[in-house]
């Protein structure tokens, strides 16, 4: 066995496709209604790594492809919550707040306890790093043989313990109030005496409703709406919608007529156009003109495997999947105008992934001066999430394209991971086994336990009790408290890669970032 080690030591690439074989495949095995997914992968690292150094081999996967995983993985994951992150961003500041105290909080209890057993505070910091997963915590301890054996014993139990917590966030969390509700189509004759327009019930009911179609009988012809459309009694008009609001509209404006209009398609067609004309990626609905140009509009917007409701305002991306109302005559030249090409979904688009890790790179590396801590920096990963987020949401710089479509985002996103926790399996292997011969090696584990703990359950009983997050973001949340991307794959993978996990993982990341890094250098500086 130690030639075949030796063998894998030399050649790293090789050793990186049998990690993800490794993984990969046991990812897919079921433990009860749990799959591990690209959490095997790291799981399979640390142990081929610890079973090598038992016959005095390191196996290695090189830093600089574990940190491009990394990055590509934060830059995609903010990608992906670019376009909702914002607006969460808005009311969840104090959530933000609180996961920081839980984390301040279990750091205390991580110097209380390391006291008791008389750890140095170089250890207690990597304890403290291992507990939480965060490398960079690590580095800001000083990475010295106590803080290191510390990082190991504890990294292991953090990460099993914190998967535990996020499967109970995901199964067992608050239920979700933010769960999109599925969209359905309704006519409703209007039986109002008061002539109105499609403008009026959009100030009534808001832009999550959409009127597509009206005819003023039966039996006249089925013609397109814009907001001056003035509507009158007897006239039919579908809605599309929440089931609740279009029951509302249906309430307020007549009755449900027995009468399809979309049925009748000799006047308004109707076609699902794959967004693919790079041309048009990041440009709002409204701005694309199709009222004016083809006499035709977008009803509706599935991106990833969500539908929701078309507004002037909402930004398309690559791969966005539109529902798009016209008359049967202009359908193949919107079809042409939009592009409908498979391109569209797999785009990954070099400028925006170039010039997002560049970006996000930087800065990570730009230092901030910190009375009593010297200069820190945000690292790479939360800097490109952070630059994921911005060009997620803004879509265009100008004339530049600067995001990509779902699908290669999440694609990114997966493989990105699998490089890094390939890298991060073989980082905490390789000390594993030393850690737990080590004298110490208990009072290490009690006191990485106990904080991780802290953390995990402080966090999941703050942010799912008191501020009664959803358990989708909830999981995602938890992942993010831990700043362990193995975690925010995992929910990945038990949600079918649900947008809410990518922003609730986005919102305290680069927090919870900062924090344990400070944390760690002032315990190690004690």
């Amino acid at each position: 066995m130690s030639g075949f080690f030796a063998f894998l030591a030399d050649n790293p690439l090789l050793l990186l496709g049998i990690f993800i074989i490794i993984g990969g495949s046991a990812g897919k095995l079921a433990i009860g209604p749990v799959t591990l997914g690209p959490i095997a992968v790291l799981l399979a690292a640390i142990a081929l790594t610890a079973w090598g150094t038992v016959y005095d081999q390191t196996l290695q996967i090189p830093e600089v492809l574990g940190n491009l995983g990394l990055a590509i993985f934060a830059f995609a994951t903010g990608l992906l919550a670019g376009p909702s992150f914002f607006a969460a961003l808005r009311s969840s500041w104090t959530l933000m707040l609180a996961v920081v105290l839980v984390l301040i909080v279990a750091a205390g209890v991580g110097i209380g306890v390391g006291g008791l057993f008389e750890l140095p505070g170089d250890a207690i910091a990597g304890t403290f790093a291992g507990a939480l997963n965060n490398t960079p915590a690590l580095a800001a301890a000083g990475s010295t043989p106590a803080a290191t054996v510390g990082y190991a014993v504890a990294y292991l139990f953090g990460l099993v313990a914190m998967l535990g917590l996020t499967q109970v966030a995901l199964s067992r969390g608050p239920a979700d109030r933010d769960d999109p509700e599925p969209l359905v189509t309704a006519t409703v004759r209007i039986d109002t005496s008061e002539p109105t327009t499609i403008r009026d019930l959009h100030r009534r009911f808001g832009r999550t409703i959409a009127f597509t179609r009206v005819s003023r009988s039966s039996t006249d012809p089925v013609l397109g709406v814009d907001d001056d459309t003035v509507l009158g009694p007897a006239d039919l008009l579908t809605v599309v919608g929440p089931e609740n609001l279009v029951e509302q509209v249906i309430s307020d404006l007549g009755h449900r007529s027995s009468h399809d209009l979309v049925a009748s398609r000799a006047d308004l067609d109707f076609r699902r156009i794959t967004i693919s004309d790079p041309r048009l990626a990041g440009r709002r609905v409204a701005d694309l003109r199709l009222e004016q140009r083809f006499e035709a509009t977008i009803a509706r917007i599935r991106r990833g495997d969500t539908d929701f409701i078309s507004t002037p305002g909402e930004r398309l991306q690559l791969g966005d999947r539109v529902r798009v109302v016209a008359p049967p005559e202009k359908i193949d030249e919107v079809t042409r105008y939009l592009g409908d090409s498979a391109r569209g979904l797999s785009d990954i688009n070099p400028v925006a992934l170039g010039g997002g890790l560049a970006l996000g790179l930087g800065l990570g590396l730009i230092q901030v001066p910190v009375p009593g801590l010297g200069a820190l920096s945000v690292g790479a990963a939360a800097g490109t999430l952070m630059v994921g987020l911005v060009m997620g949401r803004v879509g265009r710089i100008g004339p530049v394209h600067v995001s990509m479509p779902h699908t290669a985002a999440t694609v990114l996103v997966e493989l990105g991971l699998l490089i890094f926790l390939s890298f991060a399996g073989t980082r905490a292997g390789s000390q594993i086994l030393e850690a737990f011969t080590d004298g110490a090696a208990l009072d290490y584990f009690v006191t990485g336990a106990l904080v991780t703990l802290v953390a995990g359950l402080g966090v999941l009983l703050v942010v799912g009790r008191l501020f009664r997050a959803g358990r989708t973001r909830l999981g995602g949340i938890v992942a993010g408290a831990q700043t362990q991307p193995a975690l925010l794959a995992f929910a990945n993978n038990r949600t079918c890669f649900d947008p809410r996990v990518a922003i609730g993982y986005a919102l305290v990341y680069p927090a919870a970032m900062i924090v344990k890094v400070v944390l760690a250098q002032i315990m190690a500086g004690g």
